[in-house]
Order: C-alpha cells, then sequence, then structure tokens
C-alpha cells in the first residue's frame, strides 16, 4: 500500500483584500441597547448616559455605521416581550439592518436565562453578533454561548433574589399596618406630608355621591352614565365610567378609613403574574388606619345591599327595570320578564313568579302587566300626596322614637370592654391549665366557665351590632324618604324610575290570588294598592 501523502493548496488571495481592506469591505451597521428598569432619577440619568455613550461610541468607530440606539424606559428585564424598544431592535437585525449589537451587560439584555440564549442564537443564525460590554463577550466567539448561559444564571438567580427581598419588605410593612394605594388611580386620596393616605376633599365628595345614590337604589351602571353625564372624570382621568369601576368603589374597605392589607400576591418572579390571595399567604385588616370618606355605617348599609342585590338578581336596567324588585309572597323567588306573542302585533311584556311552575303546584300569585305594575304605582304616589302631612310627621317620630341608636352604641362600647376581659379571663384559665400534664377539677370548671362567658359576650355584642347596623339602615332609608316625599308636588305624579328607587325598599305580591301589589316603603311602611 502506498504512503499516504498531503498537497497542501496555498489559499488565493487578492491584493484588495490585504491592501486598503478597510476601503473595500463593507462597513459594520452597528446598534446598541440601553435599558433601566425603573424611572428613579438616578437611574434615569443612566439612561440617558448609556443613550449618549453608545451613540458617541459606535460614531467614532471608522469601521462602523450607526444605526440606533434602541431603548426601554421603566422597563423589568425578565420578560423581553413586554419591551418594545427590545423587541423592534431583534426585528430590524432580523430584517437584515443590523450586523452587530451593543449592550452594556448580560442583565441589561435580558434576566431571564431562556429568554437571553434564545434571542442570542436567532440572532448568531443570521450572522448578527452582540456585544456584552461589562463581561467582554462576543456571542460570535465560541466560548460565547457557555459564557452567556452562565451569565444570564447568575442574572435570572439576582432577579429571584431581588423578588424575593422586595416580597419581604412588602410582607413586612404590611404587618406593620403601613398603607400604601396607588394614588394615580385611586379616587379620593393623595399621598400626605407623613407617607399616609390624605383625603382630596373635591373628590371626597364624589365618592360620598355614589355611595348614596347606590343607597336610593341607582344601579351601578345607572351611577357611571351619571358621574360621565356630570362631566366628572374617573380615577384614571377617562371621560366613560365603568360599572365594575363603581362596584370597586363600593366594596373598598379604605374609603371607610380600613385597609385589608395583601389581597393579592405574585406568584411567578419571572412572569410577575399575581392572583387573588385565598389564604395562600397571611392578609392584615388594619382598623382606623387613615382618614375614611364615608361612615362605617354607611360602609356597611351598602355591602349588605349589594348582597340583596345579588341575591334577588336586581339590575335595575331600561329594559328589566323591575328585575329583582318584585318578590313572590308565596315562594320568596323575585318576579322575572316574560314575553306574549312575541311575534304578533298583540307582543307584550309580563311579570311573574320565577318559579311559579318550578314546584308540584304552581304558586298562586298572578302576573302583570307591566303597565299594570306602573299605574300601580302612580295610585301609591297619588295616596302619598293626599297624606304627605301625617306622613312625614309619622317618619320625623319613627325615626327620634324607634331608630335612635344612641344608647345602643354606648352599650356596645361597653359590652366591646366587657368582651376583652372575659378574653383576658379566659387567657389565664388556659395558661393556668397548661402548666400541669393533668387538670383538677377546678382548674377544668373555671376554664369552662370562662369560656361560656366570653361566648355568651360575644353573641350578645354580635347581635346587638346587627341591631344597630338595621336601625342605621332604617333611619338612612326612612331620611332619605322624608326628602323626597317632601319635594313632591302633583305635577310630579306619574311613573318615574328615580321616584321609584327613592321611595321603594321593594314590592310583594301577596299568595292570596288576587291582582294586589304591597309595596314597602322606605320609611318602613307597607301600602297595598289593588289592580282593577
Amino acid at each position: 500500500m502506498a504512503s499516504k501523502k498531503i498537497t497542501v493548496i496555498p489559499a488565493k488571495t487578492r491584493p484588495e483584500t490585504i491592501i486598503g481592506s478597510a476601503e473595500v469591505l463593507p462597513k459594520k451597521r452597528v446598534a446598541a441597547y440601553a435599558r433601566v428598569s425603573t424611572d428613579m432619577d438616578e437611574q434615569l440619568n443612566s439612561y440617558e448616559a448609556q443613550i449618549s455613550y453608545y451613540t458617541e461610541h459606535i460614531q467614532k468607530n471608522p469601521e462602523w455605521t450607526f444605526v440606533k440606539v434602541y431603548t426601554d424606559e421603566g422597563i423589568s428585564g425578565l420578560m423581553t416581550k413586554k419591551r418594545e424598544g427590545f423587541q423592534t431592535m431583534i426585528k430590524d437585525a432580523l430584517s437584515g439592518k443590523i450586523d452587530l449589537i451593543l449592550t452594556k451587560s448580560v442583565s441589561r439584555f435580558a434576566r431571564n436565562t431562556v429568554d437571553t440564549l434564545t434571542t442570542v442564537r436567532k440572532l448568531k443564525d443570521k450572522g448578527i453578533e452582540v456585544y456584552f460590554e461589562k463581561e467582554n463577550i462576543w456571542t460570535m466567539d465560541s466560548k460565547g454561548e457557555l459564557l452567556i448561559t452562565i451569565m444570564s444564571s447568575l442574572a435570572q438567580e439576582e432577579s429571584r433574589s431581588i423578588s424575593e427581598n422586595v416580597t419581604w419588605g412588602q410582607r413586612k410593612r404590611f404587618a406593620d399596618g403601613k398603607v400604601s394605594m396607588p394614588y394615580k388611580q385611586f379616587l379620593g386620596y393623595k399621598k400626605g406630608s407623613d407617607g399616609r393616605p390624605e383625603v382630596v376633599p373635591e373628590e371626597a365628595k364624589i365618592v360620598r355621591r355614589i355611595y348614596q345614590e347606590f343607597l336610593l337604589g341607582m344601579t351601578y351602571t345607572g351611577i357611571a352614565k351619571a358621574l360621565g353625564n356630570d362631566g366628572i372624570l374617573t380615577p384614571g382621568g377617562k371621560e366613560i365610567w365603568s360599572s365594575s369601576t363603581i362596584k370597586s368603589i363600593l366594596q373598598n374597605e379604605k374609603y371607610k378609613g380600613d385597609a385589608l392589607l395583601q389581597k393579592r400576591f405574585t406568584v411567578d418572579y419571572l412572569t410577575k403574574k399575581q392572583k387573588e390571595n385565598e389564604g395562600e399567604v397571611p392578609q392584615y385588616y388594619v382598623t382606623n388606619s387613615h382618614e375614611g370618606i364615608v361612615s362605617d355605617e354607611v360602609f356597611d348599609m351598602v355591602q349588605v345591599e349589594i348582597e340583596r342585590r345579588r341575591k334577588y338578581k336586581v339590575n335595575g336596567s331600561s329594559q328589566n327595570f323591575f328585575s329583582g324588585w318584585i318578590l313572590c309572597g308565596c315562594c320568596g323567588e323575585p318576579f322575572t320578564r316574560k314575553v306574549w306573542h312575541s311575534t304578533t302585533k298583540y307582543k307584550r311584556y309580563i311579570w311573574q313568579c320565577g318559579k311559579k311552575y318550578a314546584g308540584k303546584e304552581p304558586c298562586s300569585t298572578p302576573h302583570f302587566h307591566e303597565d299594570e305594575i306602573k299605574d300601580a304605582f302612580v295610585k301609591l304616589l297619588s295616596k302619598l300626596y293626599r297624606q304627605k302631612g301625617d306622613v312625614l310627621e309619622t317618619c320625623d317620630a319613627v325615626i327620634s322614637r324607634v331608630l335612635d341608636t344612641s344608647k345602643d352604641k354606648i352599650r356596645a362600647v361597653e359590652l366591646e370592654a366587657e368582651l376583652d376581659e372575659a378574653y383576658h379571663e379566659l387567657s389565664e384559665r388556659l395558661r393556668i391549665r397548661a402548666q400541669h400534664a393533668e387538670d383538677t377539677e377546678t382548674e377544668r370548671t373555671s376554664y369552662e366557665a370562662a369560656l361560656q362567658d366570653y361566648e355568651q359576650k360575644s353573641v350578645k355584642l354580635e347581635k346587638l351590632k346587627e341591631r344597630i347596623s338595621d336601625k342605621d339602615k332604617r333611619r338612612f332609608n326612612c331620611t332619605c324618604f322624608i326628602e323626597r316625599l317632601g319635594k313632591l308636588e302633583e305635577n310630579d305624579i306619574a311613573f318615574n324610575e328615580k321616584l321609584w328607587i327613592s321611595l321603594l325598599d321593594y314590592v310583594t305580591v301577596p299568595g292570596n290570588g288576587k291582582k294586589e301589589l304591597t309595596f314597602h316603603l322606605r320609611n318602613g311602611e307597607g301600602v297595598m294598592i289593588s289592580i282593577l
């Protein structure tokens, strides 16, 4: 077998590739990427410095052509898909507009290992290089990908550590009862000089209006439209209010001066995904954390009314205004609207018990045409107008004699003090029992007596608070009723949705089969109107 022979074939060099190559080879099109993750002043200075530095640096190099400095301001580096400047740069690079990208460090490029490697490899496949200045990494270098993997992992770990520190700090503030609000999106408050929420008087008027109109019977949608029509801007400065914004304001305990902290929490530090706290992490309820805009009584009344409307499916829309207002005297279910003769000229809307035929025997309550309900309400207005003086006098007497809660509230304070003493006694009995492996009869008897005393006082206080809340709601309703009825004039006697919601609590249909409606007024009285 002949011996192996290797012949070297020399490269064919052209003179122009050696001499004057800078003039022949095309210049590299170079861009840079700059980012800061917050909008703090010191970060913004760094952001501006990065732009200035890379612009000058690229333009000074005779072998480079300056393309652009792509930027993202106040954006986290964890997920590249949220950064518009970054995405635009990658799109331009892949479309052939960039040959080289300069950036300060791996952490400025992305703090997510997967995003970093995916993007670098995508660029590398197209012949586009990235240079990380701090780490001195060129991605086209043989060692580049290994170094990028290591540095990206370190950057990602740093982000995790920072996220955990931030979370710990937030939860420590929660545990200390420190309240903060998204003031730019929060109606009624601004950050005070002491760092605590401070009431904005003009905005507080809007909040109180929302609460009052809701208690007067207006719906979320109705309040939203009324505010928009009056030219009042939303908490975010928009002209159109949504019903969800109104509902959120009505359910937020911060408007009565309390604060439930950690309603939501971050699930994943990479995606920043948050979820409602359903017991996964502690919550903290701070009472009297700041000045309230509405009273405890008004706030509690609103929550009761929200639950009532939810239970009876009250929506009060223009098409189904009576939904949730009319209740069946047989089964307690709300009346619902049905369409009769929908495809003929005799088409009519009627209201009947929503579960009229759900049981073995149908409910005995009759159905009503919408016009019949409206006519019955007009009869009610006529009756109230004729008896206005007597009705108003009765209401004043009810408020002063029956619905006064001043004595009840004094007793509630006394009971709270007694309950506190009972709790300390119970704790002491429990401590004594814990000191011995076995209870004596005396210790067990003393503990059980202390426990019974504590439970009895708790029940008594709860019932008293329920009575106070009920009286407060009835007094509020009665006061509103007096105000509205006092303004009622003879020419107002016609069906009017605002009169309906301001004068009525609800309507029942007796289960005697007769065409009758009992209107339950906001002053607590019931007036029966027959429909002939």
